[in-house]
């Protein structure tokens, strides 16, 4: 981490300094202007915080937002301090909510975003800057679009290197597939780039099993009712020629397990997942589902928030960090039968304790493009 915080301290004694002189002087109740024109006496105010999300029914969201909570709560403040923007799966509503949220507050903002889709991040970032807020993002945002080509106001983005372990639950189905029969692959929102990585992941593990066909590839919204859906539809479709399962994340590994039930089908057919939510992690211990990945989301919800929060006070400033400080990959971890225990105990029962300053610690990296 950069040697900032003397230098934010030292700005902040000079900064309340000046603040207090011109108040003395009749000037404190000028306007303070928006955007890039906001000085370090504004920014150093406390900032309204908030976290815009899809929404709080899936464990996934639940310890994104559980892990934007223990940040605010770090700072002396309250879970209330903390507002909840939920999109509901609408990106329209994502950009609303959030210029709402920044009109509200002046501008005077921190905020911490997954923007629903990707050509949602760009409208969502430049509202931020030209309200003079400041935003991080995570999964979701265009390659083109970069925080250091959009400024301060565009503090951080963090994804997951979603390809790399997506593969490697697939090779881990072929193995128990005894390496040959037909796969079916449920997908999330087809422009959500982890839906996307995830099926890559899929297809590049295909490449070394010429005998395993992939039947079909569909998206299921990362919902779990479309999910029960669509794999009732596969199974009429396909029917026996279904020997093994990839989904894009766990949610929509419970879809796939009420149908497969329903036809009487459930243990039958081994099932691979992703996102490491609790019951995940349990259907994993007791057989159900071969494996998941955990991308710590309790973490990625907590330092996303920090890092726009640390920003918007002139803690440090983005503009002077390197390029893997605003663009970066999260953690992930694969869960199998034999380690799922250990991490159950580690991860879920009690929850790790973070250093909301250590903003790269657990980090995996700059994001590679390719």
């Amino acid at each position: 981490m950069s040697t900032f915080i003397k230098d934010f301290i030292e700005r902040e004694t000079v900064s309340r300094r000046n603040f207090l002189l011109a108040s003395a002087a009749g000037l404190g109740s000028m306007a303070l202007p928006m955007a890039m024109g906001r000085d370090a006496a504004m920014a150093a105010e406390n900032p309204a915080l908030a976290w815009s999300y899809r929404d709080r029914a899936s464990a996934y969201w639940n310890a994104v937002v559980s892990g934007g909570e223990n940040f605010v709560e770090s700072l002396g403040k309250t879970k209330a301090d903390m507002t909840s923007l939920i999109n509901e799966g609408s990106s329209e509503k994502s950009l609303a909510d959030i210029k709402a949220f920044l009109a509200k507050n002046s501008g005077n903002c921190a905020i911490a975003c997954d923007a629903n889709d990707s050509p949602n991040a760009r409208p969502v970032v430049e509202a931020v800057k030209a309200s003079g807020g400041y935003i991080s993002t995570i999964w979701n945002k265009t390659d083109d679009l970069h925080p250091w080509d959009i400024g301060d106001n565009y503090v951080s983005h963090m994804t997951w290197s979603d390809e790399k372990p997506a593969e490697e639950t697939a090779r881990l189905l072929f193995a128990a597939m005894g390496g040959k029969g037909g796969v079916v692959h449920l997908g999330g929102i087809p422009a959500n780039n982890p839906a996307v990585e995830r099926l890559n992941g899929l297809k590049n593990a295909l490449k070394d099993f010429p005998e395993i066909e992939l039947l079909d590839a569909q998206p299921a919204d990362w919902d779990t009712t479309k999910a029960a859906e669509l794999m009732a539809s596969f199974i009429t479709r396909y029917g026996d020629k279904i020997t093994g399962v990839h989904c894009a994340n766990d949610n929509i590994a419970y879809g796939v397990i009420e149908a497969l039930k329903a036809e009487g089908l459930e243990g039958t057919i081994p099932i691979v997942a992703y996102d490491g939510n609790p019951e995940a992690v349990q259907m994993v211990m007791d057989g159900t589902l071969l494996a998941t990945v955990f991308t710590n989301p309790y973490w990625g919800g907590g330092i996303s928030l920090a890092l726009a929060y640390h920003a918007a006070i002139g803690t440090f400033k983005p503009s002077e960090e390197p390029h893997e400080h605003r663009e970066f990959y999260g953690p992930t971890v694969m869960v199998t039968k034999d380690d799922a225990a250990a991490f159950k105990a580690k991860y879920i029962d009690s929850t790790p304790t973070y250093d909301w300053n250590d903003f790269w610690g657990p980090s995996n990296g700059g994001i590679v493009y390719k």
